[in-house]
């Protein structure tokens, strides 16, 4: 296959309506297990997943290691979910991989095996292209949930980091924190090592409760340790610790000092497992790490920024870092949201900042929610709301209203960044 057939090939395969390890197992094991070659952090939570992987691969590869990272939604290109060193998986290798796959595929429904759907058939090419590529070290962000998501077939691993678990998912993972949290925690093996962002006490809990089960250790980042804070809409600064003094960070956002902590938190688990890691490379990779898609500015004169918050905890965090950062300013937001998530939450937290709102539908998604009705549940809380026919025309009409010193917040489902950030660049 070329690099459109495979692509036309993994979207025709059915998603998988129930969750469980039997066809990723099924399909691994015929591919000769390439993950157990590996060796993994894992990854789980509801916010902040992105932001500490792209710290902690940029930590990793600046102390010399060679990192793979896998991570879910593709947001501005298809193929930058499976990156090695800090490049995308190429089309040629992503066509051949596809291709053998394709071929055990044939073989498991000639057997009556259950058969693997798209994410699951992701997953393996990164465990098997990370595998073809020597990586030392893989991140690996949990896609949904965590005991029965694809990427739980792994057992070489040397760290689980949990970041902040709110609730999100809740027709796969349960309408409470706690049913979230019971679900994340299978990720947790046995005799492992765990770290933890800040977490509500119900959340907390329950890692304890399951680490303990599993006789692994388990540290949770608390929040008292980090001082020396200097917010920045280009850098920001902080102090963590006994260790870790003036860290700059270009990621913005007031959420972002915690999401880096834990990366710090992160470093100091791992060199108690013998990795390796400099105070020069923690320092360099903390600065030089990139995540575009939080709290991301993408034009100034007026400023524009694209945020994928897409449930209250994210747009709670929204909120607080507009007001940290834009206060005095007067605040314009597009706005499009799928209509399985807490919408009516979201709108309750961000709306009343707005001097202005136009919504838009998600494009090519059957989740997203309608513009119009979008509108109207924005009524609610902000007046000063319109729909929008497309992407661009909601661009271009803010920036119509906008003065220089105006904000635009582009906010909601991750998966219509790329269209915003296309029509904010023309």
């Amino acid at each position: 296959m070329n690099y459109k057939e495979a692509r036309e090939y993994i979207n025709g395969l059915e998603p998988s309506n129930e969750m469980n390890l039997q066809a990723i197992s099924a399909l691994l094991g015929r591919l000769g297990n390439p993950q157990q070659e590996l060796k993994f952090i894992h990854v789980a939570g509801t916010n902040g997943k992105g932001s500490f992987i792209s710290y902690i691969t940029s930590i990793l590869g600046s102390a010399g290691y060679k990192v793979g990272k896998y991570t879910s939604p593709a947001i501005f290109e298809e193929l930058e979910t499976i990156q090695a060193d800090g490049k995308n998986i190429s089309e040629n290798d992503f066509a051949r991989y596809i291709t053998r796959i394709a071929e055990v595929i044939d073989e498991m429904k000639c057997d009556d095996e259950p058969v693997p759907s798209p994410f699951e058939v992701e997953t393996a090419i990164s465990f098997m292209y990370f595998n073809d590529c020597k990586c030392d070290i893989v991140v690996l962000e949990a896609g949904m949930g965590g005991k029965l998501d694809a990427t739980n077939v792994i057992d070489t691993v040397l760290l689980e980091v949990f970041m902040p678990i709110a609730i999100d998912h809740v027709d796969f993972l349960g309408s409470t924190v706690e049913d979230i949290a019971s679900a994340k925690s299978g990720i947790i093996k046995r005799s492992t090592n765990v770290i933890s962002s800040v977490q509500s006490e119900k959340v907390k809990e329950i890692l304890c409760k399951v680490a303990k089960e599993n006789e692994a250790s388990i540290e949770f980042l608390n929040p008292d340790d980090i001082y020396n804070v200097e917010y920045g809409n280009k850098v920001q600064t902080f102090s963590y610790g006994d260790i870790w003094h003036d860290v700059s960070i270009r990621l913005t956002g007031k959420f972002q000092i915690e999401n880096a902590a834990t990366a710090l938190l992160a470093v100091n688990k791992l060199r108690g497992l013998n990795i390796a890691i400099s105070n020069d490379a923690v320092k360099n990779g903390m600065r030089e790490a990139v995540w575009s898609g939080r709290f991301t500015v993408i034009s100034e004169h007026p400023t524009i920024i694209i945020d994928g918050a897409h449930n209250p905890q994210a747009a709670g965090a929204l909120v607080d870092s507009i007001k940290l950062y834009y206060g005095d300013k007067n605040i314009f937001y597009i706005f499009g949201i799928f209509s399985d998530k807490d919408y009516k939450k979201v709108i309750d937290i961000t709306m009343p900042l707005a001097k202005h709102v136009y919504t838009v539908e998600t494009p090519d998604n059957p989740r997203a929610m309608d513009a119009k009705e979008l509108c109207k549940e924005v009524k609610r809380v902000n007046p000063n709301a319109e729909s929008a026919e497309s992407i661009q025309y909601a661009v271009d009409k803010s920036k119509e209203m906008m003065s220089d010193d105006d904000v635009l917040v582009i906010f909601g489902s991750l998966s219509f960044l790329k269209d915003a950030k296309k029509a904010v660049e023309g």
